[in-house]
């Protein structure tokens, strides 16, 4: 089940110049299951990433880190579902980069010009024999418009592929834009998303990839929560193939790089927003905007505490207009000079609180008719400042609990 998340629309996947994307199934977990991606770059490329900030991170993380800061060109992206190489180890480290050397050698590239992403079961040894014997497979499979096969390989928990692209003008130029990511569960990245990659033909210099990259990331990925759960293995890669033939971006700040950075935030956050739509047992997608705060950060640490609340989840999965367990979540946020009488909480066209207290005119079923739907924002207003943040999340249901009770039967 997810909420209101169709599937992918194959023509809105824009191949994107310069790569060309394989799908195989390598038997990793599960027979007759899509499980190994081949992203293959032509060179030249620029390639940039963030990872998760979990201090228990998964082999291929450590190894991503360490082939993207040598600065040779990215060729190729190495993607597993089914085991996360996460709590593996040296021998985790020794696998992951045994696939990077065999893929290496096919392509006739140095192994640190292959970066490895796995998700899945954490603390089972990574099956390298079943891997590097599907690679054969994945490159023959080699495609540029196999975007939804890739967005297929890469699920583990999730019901629905994720997969979006836009295109724009640059420069007289039609410049395509295309991204996948997978995640339902274990989704609270605090860098990015459990698994991200989106490409555009863009030219983009190297020295702005990585700005471009944590400033998308900051505005969407960062910005989801299902469970408040960091995983071992978050990671969101961003690629430009440099295929375009309009004059390169090298500043964020020209019209050419609004435009393109606008574009690639577009992609990402429906990226985002449909993870937090197919999350584990969600049966509503919940917006949560709190305003007037002294900063940014003090409006998402707010959100955050309601988001991540159970009492505040399980109350929407009920539709049970609860809403005394907001104003506790703002209480507990962690705002030691909040002044409770400045707070006005409204759901929706609902408002609920005014200066801290029950809103003279408001009516249960008022909040009754907001909570039955299955898409609902949140309005918090803090009346400390100017500052303002947003959070997306889902409600908390009987479902979640079964799905990760049963995750490795």
């Amino acid at each position: 089940m997810s909420v209101n998340l169709p599937a992918p629309n194959p023509a809105e996947l824009y191949p994107v110049a310069g790569l060309r994307i394989g799908v195989t199934e390598a038997g990793i977990r599960k027979a007759q299951r899509k499980d190994l991606t081949v992203l293959l770059l032509e060179p030249g490329a620029s390639v940039a990433g963030v990872f998760t900030q979990n201090r228990f991170c998964a082999a291929p993380v450590q190894l991503c880190r360490e082939h993207l800061a040598t600065g040779a060109g990215v060729r190729a992206l190495l993607i597993n579902t089914g085991n996360a190489n996460a709590g593996t180890g040296e021998d985790g480290r020794a696998r992951a980069l045994s696939t990077c050397v065999t893929l290496a050698r096919k392509l006739g590239i140095d192994p640190v010009q292959v970066l490895p992403f796995s998700t899945g079961v954490i603390m089972e040894p990574l099956p390298l024999e079943r891997i590097e014997a599907g690679l054969d497979a994945a490159l023959a499979d080699a495609r540029p418009d196999h975007w939804l096969r890739a967005a297929e390989g890469i699920m583990t928990t999730d019901t629905v592929a994720k997969a979006f692209g836009t295109q724009l003008m640059i420069g007289g130029e039609r410049v395509s834009i295309t991204g996948t990511a997978k995640g339902a569960g274990m989704i609270r990245p605090n860098m990015a998303t459990m698994l991200g990659f989106i490409a555009t033909d863009a030219c983009v210099s190297q020295g702005l990839m990585q700005q471009l990259a944590t400033e998308l990331a900051e505005a969407s990925f960062n910005r989801v929560t299902v469970d408040g759960d960091t995983s071992t293995n978050d990671s969101f890669v961003l690629i430009a193939t440099n295929q375009a033939a309009h004059a390169p971006i090298d500043s964020l700040a020209s019209a050419e790089g609004q435009a393109l950075k606008a574009a690639l935030l577009g992609v990402a956050q429906k990226l985002a927003h449909a993870i937090v739509r197919d999350g584990e047992g969600a049966t509503k997608f919940i917006t949560i905007k709190v305003e007037g705060g002294t900063t940014q950060a003090e409006c998402r640490q707010v959100a955050y505490a309601i988001a991540h609340s159970p009492l505040v989840k399980t109350a929407f999965f009920a539709s049970d207009p609860n809403l005394g367990r907001i104003l506790a979540a703002v209480g507990y946020a962690g705002i030691s000079d909040l002044d409770q009488t400045g707070i006005d909480l409204y759901l929706d066209d609902v408002h609920v609180a005014l200066q801290g207290a029950r809103h003279p005119r408001y009516r249960e079923e008022d909040g009754q008719r907001v909570m039955q739907q299955s898409e609902i924002m949140v309005r918090v207003l803090l009346g400390r400042g100017a500052a303002a943040d947003t959070v997306w999340t889902c409600d908390l249901s009987h479902d979640y609990v079964t799905i990760n009770a049963d995750y490795r039967s």
